[in-house]
């Protein structure tokens, strides 16, 4: 039975070297993110389970197992609520959504990928493989550094894949394209990015700019809910189970809809949906017009036990300046672009807006104490 390689190295050149080696050896990686502290990281490798380990000190056997013939990769889920699901993906998959992404991107032989996200996440990992499958130049950094990153450009990079709080970061003039994932792209973005939608499950981004890539189909069930079929979509979890039903749609969980010109638009993971008072109201409307405030930093909004409501709509916000902005100045602001009962009935001053590494507001966090 091939193994399982958990791959504990930062980004760079010796994380390339090991899963090259891997992947000629027939094993499959499982990347672990170097961020983590100790006893998360064992956490991790517990649910994960693999059975051999690559780190700076060199190679160890684990008391894990191996994966099925075929199997390529294994990308941990951001685990928001019990432990984290591990997404095998296997090299059809994986060469499927390289190339298929590849072609909507428009490589040529004049590129070179820069990766910079956390490889231990899809969105960072799939730079990786993208650039290998494709045989497309390839930087890596083992963190993302603004300045190391627009410094990259200059001295040859032309695509890089990026979160919209990276965006921000960055003159992204210095690039001939940059892909977008993570959470809701800025509606301010460059002309030369493009918005995509993906999960692990589905090894990468599979919707560019509302668009489905080649190969991939997408339909809304009756609820409203993303379904996805492909040749990219995950094999199933690492225990065994998969959100994939007998017809080969992925139930993503999120809440989508078709525009007029017949691209998609995704509203949200389908839990962030705050009902109050029998309306329904999607969190990232109301954090785009709340961002908007000159005297808001950060925000995130999302949905509290209200015994009058159901659910009221409250939001954390981190002033831009000294002085907070008052909840009924949010709210006169918010009734300006949205209808009333989209406005935060709470706001919550905070120092910082808790986050994953790609940039995703962590809800679980804001309303766990609630």
């Amino acid at each position: 039975m091939p193994h399982l390689v958990a791959i504990d190295l930062p980004g760079g050149e010796e994380f390339v070297v090991a899963l090259r080696r891997a992947w000629d050896d027939g094993d499959a990686v499982f990347p672990v993110d170097a961020r983590l502290p100790a006893r998360a990281r064992v956490e991790l490798l517990a649910a994960i389970a693999p059975d051999r380990l690559v780190d700076a000190a060199g190679h160890h056997r684990l008391t894990g197992r191996g994966v099925e013939p075929g199997d390529a990769v294994v990308v941990a889920t951001s685990g928001s609520s019990g432990p984290p699901k591990g997404v095998v993906l296997t090299h059809h998959a994986v060469q499927a959504s390289a190339l298929a992404t590849s072609r909507r991107v428009g490589i040529s032989g004049d590129d070179v990928w820069l990766a910079c996200l956390p490889l231990a996440h899809v969105g960072g990992l799939s730079v990786v493989t993208r650039a290998l499958i494709t045989d497309t130049p390839l930087v890596v950094h083992p963190a993302f550094d603004p300045d190391r990153v627009e410094q990259a450009a200059r001295d040859g990079a032309t695509l890089v894949s990026l979160v919209g709080t990276a965006l921000r970061r960055i003159d992204p003039r210095l690039f001939r394209m940059i892909v977008l994932g993570g959470s809701s792209p800025p509606p301010d973005r460059p002309a030369n990015t493009i918005a995509t939608y993906g999960l692990s499950e589905t090894g990468s981004g599979v919707v560019y700019d509302g668009r489905p890539i080649d190969g991939v189909e997408v339909r809304l069930a009756a609820d409203g809910e993303v379904l996805v079929r492909g040749p990219m979509l995950l094999r199933c979890y690492r225990d065994g189970s998969t959100p994939v039903d007998s017809d080969g749609w992925l139930h993503t969980g999120d809440v989508g809809c078709w525009l007029e010109d017949g691209r998609l638009h995704v509203e949200g993971r389908r839990g962030d949906l705050i009902i109050t008072g029998g309306e329904k109201v999607w969190p990232d409307r109301v954090e785009a017009v709340l961002a908007k405030h000159p005297l808001v930093g950060d925000v995130a909004v999302a949905g509290v036990d209200d015994i009058e409501w159901g659910r009221r709509v409250v939001a954390w916000v981190v002033p831009r300046g000294p002085e907070p902005p008052s909840a009924d100045a949010l709210r006169a602001f918010v009734a300006e672009w949205l209808p009333g009962y989209m406005a935060p009935k709470e706001v919550r001053t905070v120092g910082a807006i808790p986050r994953t590494s790609l940039g995703k507001i962590a809800r679980s966090s804001l309303t766990a104490t609630d």
